[in-house]
C-alpha cells in the first residue's frame, strides 16, 4: 500500500479503533515540505468527526443545555458545509458521547443514556434507552461486531462528588437492533472511555485497571486481573487506555477535568504529580512515570505510544507540559524531550514518518492551534491556528487527501496541505 492509498482509509471510530492507538500510516505525508491551511466553522457542541468507507464525513455533537439532546450532521469533507442534519435525538445529562461507523455502514451515536443507529442519510434505524440515568461516554466495537458501552462514573460540571455512586456496568448491544444482550458489573466506577482488543474489554476504574472477556454470549469479568494503579497520596483517577506493546498505557490525575473553563491550564488541583501509567497485560504489574513532576496537573485524554520507534508521549494539561519518553525493552520509560505546550486533546501519529498531531491553546490570544512534532526529537514541524477560541479536549480524525479534522465545543476545523 502506498502512502496516498493509506491516507484514503476511512476513520470509522474515535481514535481510529478500539485499542485507541490514534495511528494512521501516511497521515502527515508531505507536510514538512508544504504550507498548511485551515478551514473552520461554528459547530456548537461538536464532539468528533468520523468518515465511512465511501469518504462521507459525519460529525456528532449535542445541544449545550445541562439535560439535553444530540445531533448528527453529514458534512462536506473539504468545506465542512452541513449537507444533512438530524436534531433532537433524545439524550440526557451532558457529557461528550461518541459516533462511529458500524460494519454495515450505518452510524451508531451514543449520548446521554440513549443510543441511536442511523443510516448514512441520517434516518433513525434503531434506538434504545440505556438503563442508568447517567451519561454513557461512547463505545467500543468487539471482534464479533457487538458494541460495548458503559455509564460515565465521574463528577459532572457543577455537581458535587457522589461517594455512593455504584461501580461500572458494561452493556453489550446488538449492533443491528441495539438490544442489550449482556451486562457485566464491575466493582469500581470508571470515568475513562473503554478500550478493547479483539473481544477483551479494558476498563480504567477509579483506582484499578479491570478487564472483561466476551465469549459469544456473556461478557465475563476477569477475576485474575485487577491492576491497582492509584497508590500515591494526592493521586487521582486515570483516563482512556492505549493498548499496545503488551500493555495498557494511560495518564492519571483526571480529577478536576470537570472544571474545564475553555482551557485546562491552571485548573488542576491534584497534589501528586501527573503520571504516565503502564500496566502489563500478562502480569498486571503497574509502573508510574512522572510527566513533569509538578503538582496541580490534570488531563482528560490518553497518551500516544509509537511501538515502532518505542516512544511514548505524555502531557499535563494543567501545567502546560508535553513530553516524550523512550520505551525500554522491559517497558520502563526514560525522559527524552519536554516542551511547554497547552495540549489537552487526543493525538494522532503517522506511523510511517513519526510525526504526530498535538494542539496548543494560546491563553493570551485565546486561540487553539494545530501543532505537528517529530515524536523522537520533539521538534516542531508545523503550527497554525485552528480557528477555535476554546481548547480542544476532544477527538481529531484523519481524512483523505492530506486532511485532518478537529472539534472543540464551539468549532470544527480541518487542517490540509
Amino acid at each position: 500500500m502506498t502512502t496516498d492509498e493509506a491516507t484514503r482509509d476511512p476513520w470509522l471510530t474515535e481514535d481510529g479503533g478500539s485499542r485507541r492507538q490514534q495511528t494512521r500510516a501516511g497521515a502527515f505525508a508531505g507536510l514538512v515540505e508544504a504550507t498548511p491551511t485551515v478551514i473552520s466553522r461554528d459547530a456548537f457542541g461538536a464532539t468528533m468527526v468520523v468518515l465511512d468507507n465511501s469518504g462521507r464525513a459525519f460529525m456528532q455533537g449535542n445541544a449545550m443545555d445541562e439535560a439535553t439532546t444530540a445531533w448528527v450532521e453529514r458534512i462536506d469533507p473539504v468545506t465542512l458545509e452541513c449537507l444533512a442534519r438530524i436534531d433532537d435525538l433524545p439524550g440526557g445529562a451532558r457529557w461528550p458521547g461518541g459516533i462511529g461507523v458500524l460494519a454495515d455502514g450505518s452510524l451508531l451515536a451514543i449520548f446521554g443514556n440513549h443510543a441511536h443507529r442511523l443510516s448514512p442519510e441520517l434516518e433513525i434505524l434503531a434506538a434504545v434507552t440505556l438503563p442508568r440515568e447517567r451519561p454513557y461516554n461512547s463505545f467500543v466495537t468487539l471482534a464479533s461486531g457487538h458494541v460495548v458501552t458503559k455509564d460515565f462514573g465521574g463528577t459532572l460540571p457543577g455537581a458535587e462528588y457522589d461517594p455512593s455512586m455504584p461501580g461500572t456496568q458494561l452493556l453489550v448491544l446488538d449492533p443491528t437492533t441495539l438490544a442489550i444482550v449482556a451486562t457485566c458489573d464491575l466493582p469500581e466506577r470508571s470515568i475513562a472511555r473503554l478500550s478493547a482488543d479483539g473481544d477483551t474489554v479494558y476498563v480504567v476504574g477509579d483506582t484499578s485497571l479491570m478487564r472483561a472477556v466476551w465469549n459469544g454470549s456473556e461478557l465475563l469479568a476477569d477475576p485474575t486481573f485487577m491492576a491497582g494503579y492509584r497508590t500515591l497520596e494526592g493521586q487521582s483517577y486515570g483516563w482512556d487506555a492505549v493498548i499496545t506493546l503488551g500493555a495498557a498505557w494511560f495518564l492519571d490525575n483526571g480529577d478536576g477535568s470537570q472544571n474545564y473553563i475553555g482551557t485546562f491550564r491552571g485548573v488542576g488541583t491534584n497534589e501528586a504529580p501527573l503520571h504516565l501509567v503502564r500496566v502489563d497485560l500478562k502480569t498486571a504489574e503497574v509502573s508510574l512515570t512522572e510527566v513533569c513532576g509538578l503538582p496541580g496537573g490534570v488531563i482528560a485524554n490518553p497518551p500516544l505510544i509509537d511501538p515502532d520507534r518505542r516512544m511514548a508521549v505524555g502531557y499535563d494539561s494543567g501545567n502546560g507540559v508535553l513530553a516524550g519518553f523512550v520505551i525500554a525493552a522491559d517497558g520502563s520509560l526514560t525522559p527524552s524531550w519536554s516542551v511547554e505546550q497547552n495540549h489537552a486533546s487526543h493525538l494522532i501519529l503517522d506511523s510511517d514518518n513519526g510525526l504526530f498531531l498535538s494542539h496548543h491553546h494560546d491563553n493570551e490570544r485565546w486561540m487553539e492551534q494545530y501543532v505537528v512534532r517529530d515524536i523522537v526529537t520533539g521538534t516542531e514541524v508545523a503550527r497554525i491556528d485552528s480557528g477555535s477560541f476554546m481548547q480542544s479536549v476532544l477527538f481529531p480524525a484523519v481524512g483523505s487527501e492530506r486532511r485532518i479534522y478537529s472539534c472543540t465545543f464551539t468549532t470544527v476545523s480541518t487542517l490540509s496541505w
